[in-house]
């Protein structure tokens, strides 16, 4: 079966199953009804250019405070390096914020195997949320609809998802070789998928997979080209601080060896290998299904340097965290107007690994960091 096709009948089967589950002929949302060809049946919901909201949010920003600190009560595990905030109560708390200890208690980096929560309020402790060597080197996490914690090992090479109760349910492998990144990108629109996009700081790819009954459940590289510097350890660079935004069915990555940040457009109807390649330069592409899917350059260069955390904004704009030069954030509009930018830890080892953001408007959104200078998550508020 051709790859043309072959995608063709994984985008219909997607929608058939939507179709069902809406009660036999529903439309599917956003779909066109008697579309020809599988590859029209979504909504195009990222060909509509929305007005760039250059506000700074940064700027607003001038409060930091400190959460808590990261350290394992358990085992003494340190070294944060990602960060998310839980979705939903269903076992974890809406708000409470998830982040992944990368180093042990000596400080030695990759050997970290621990998960934290804290709640988002000064003076919170850290609740270990699951211990496991399955995760060792944990550089990313993620929290799905339904509070299970996917979890990046870049030392065991593992992708790894836990119940909401700190179970291990799943893990997944190969084509994972260095788990970099990951993030839950669930679309209501886009037939209710809910698909983990995980990056891989060896490989240089990007790794696509359906966790619900809707979309491809079978880990694809579906994009491949990424530079990567072949490191290990807090100087690994590559693709990672990877954020969806669902609205536009779009991905955003950024790469620290080329300092650029990019999205896919589309990101829903990547079904099989290697539809985009990343060309050498890191700032363009080549696409089988252009017409579909599809990669956008957002920012090259400076004041980009070495970037590996990032965060989406509410209001559709990105927060990018450098690792060389200071630990600097930068703020940028989709289409790579840079808004602001500000130092958050003066120290010259490089500290930020994790960024995440809450709120729904310019005026209550807030921003969390990991620290891994201090071992600790900070918030910065108006």
């Amino acid at each position: 079966m051709s790859l043309k096709m072959n995608r063709a009948v994984l985008l219909a089967a997607g929608v058939l199953l939507a179709t069902s589950a809406c009660g036999g002929n529903a439309a599917v949302p956003g779909s066109s009804a008697g579309a020809g060809n599988a590859g029209q049946f979504l909504s195009r919901i990222t060909d509509d250019a929305s007005p760039a909201d250059t506000t700074s949010i940064l700027k607003k920003l001038t409060k930091n405070v400190v959460i808590g600190s990261t350290v394992d009560p358990k085992n003494g595990d340190m070294g944060p390096h990602g960060l998310s905030v839980v979705k939903s109560t269903f076992g974890l708390k809406k708000g409470q914020l998830v982040t992944c200890n990368f180093a042990d208690s000596t400080g030695a980096a990759g050997k970290g195997t621990t998960i934290e929560v804290l709640n988002p309020s000064p003076g919170s402790s850290p609740a270990n949320f699951v211990t496991s060597t399955k995760i060792q080197g944990c550089d990313s996490d993620t929290v799905t609809t339904n509070d299970s914690v996917v979890a990046a090992g870049q030392t065991s090479g593992l992708l790894v998802e836990f119940n909401h109760n700190g179970k291990l349910t799943q893990t997944w492998g190969s084509p994972f070789a260095q788990p970099f990144g990951a993030v839950d990108a669930s679309n209501p629109g886009l037939y209710s998928a809910e698909y983990i996009f995980g990056s891989d700081s060896k490989t240089g790819g990007i790794v696509s997979f359906s966790i619900n009954y809707y979309g491809n459940p079978k880990p694809i590289e579906v994009a491949n080209g990424f530079a990567v510097n072949k490191k290990t350890g807090w100087s690994t660079l590559g693709p990672s601080g990877v954020q969806y935004f669902p609205k536009k069915d779009e991905l955003f990555i950024a790469d620290g060896v080329t300092n650029t940040v990019v999205y896919f457009t589309h990101a829903g109807e990547l079904l099989v290998k290697d539809e985009i390649t990343v060309n050498p330069d890191g700032k363009t592409f080549s696409c089988k299904y252009p017409k579909t899917t599809c990669g956008k350059l957002v920012l090259a260069g400076s004041p980009l340097n070495a970037p590996v955390a990032m965060t989406l904004l509410p209001n559709g704009n990105l927060i990018v965290a450098n690792t060389k030069g200071g630990n600097t954030l930068v703020e940028m509009t989709p289409t790579g107007q840079v808004l602001d930018t500000e130092v958050v830890d003066k120290s010259k080892t490089a500290g930020i690994f994790g960024i995440a953001a809450t709120g729904k408007t310019d005026d209550n959104t807030v921003l969390f960091y990991t620290d891994a200078n201090d071992n600790s998550i900070h918030e910065l508020e108006p």
